[in-house]
């Protein structure tokens, strides 16, 4: 049995809300693939197999997030009441002890990251050298640029979901 994936209430809002508009394009490329239908010979018919084709990208990622929503578990860091320590649903203060430089992450579920916004996945190695870790602590990761420290400044909820 696998292990759940986890993701916060604003990222099961993401992938609904994504999957109800690719469901609602499926009444409109039943309609293009009939108007190609109704061209003609269908073996020579780039219409009709390109509107084919089309449906079943669309049915291919509908199947596709159906699959990766029931394989979540949605936590909502709200309800974390002031952790101590580094876990899913925190937002951290940090500093680079090589260069002084101050950086803030979040972190939550693949569905939300966005790194370049300071929002990364619980699955990176950068969150996983980071988890329990508490404020004062320092901690080591391995990155692909080489190993890092980092002083944990703050942890805390700061999830606007």
């Amino acid at each position: 049995m696998s292990e759940k994936r986890l993701m916060t209430p604003m990222g099961l809002k993401k992938v609904q809300s994504e999957l109800e508009e690719l469901k609602s394009l499926r009444p409109i490329i039943a309609g293009e693939i009939d108007a190609a239908r109704q061209l003609g010979d269908l073996s020579e018919n780039a219409d009709y197999h390109a509107a084919k084709e089309k449906s079943g990208l669309n049915e291919a990622k509908i199947r596709d997030l159906e699959a990766r929503l029931s394989d979540y578990e949605v936590v909502d860091p709200l309800k974390l009441s002031s952790p101590e320590k580094v876990v899913f649903g925190v937002t951290v203060d940090l500093e680079d002890l090589d260069s002084g430089e101050s950086k803030t992450i979040s972190i939550y579920g693949d569905e939300e990251s966005d790194p370049k916004n300071g929002i990364i996945s619980y699955k990176t190695p950068f969150a996983k050298g980071l988890f329990g870790k508490a404020e004062g602590d320092v901690a080591t990761i391995k990155l692909p640029a080489g190993i890092k420290e980092y002083e944990i400044l703050t942890v805390r909820v700061d999830y606007k979901g």
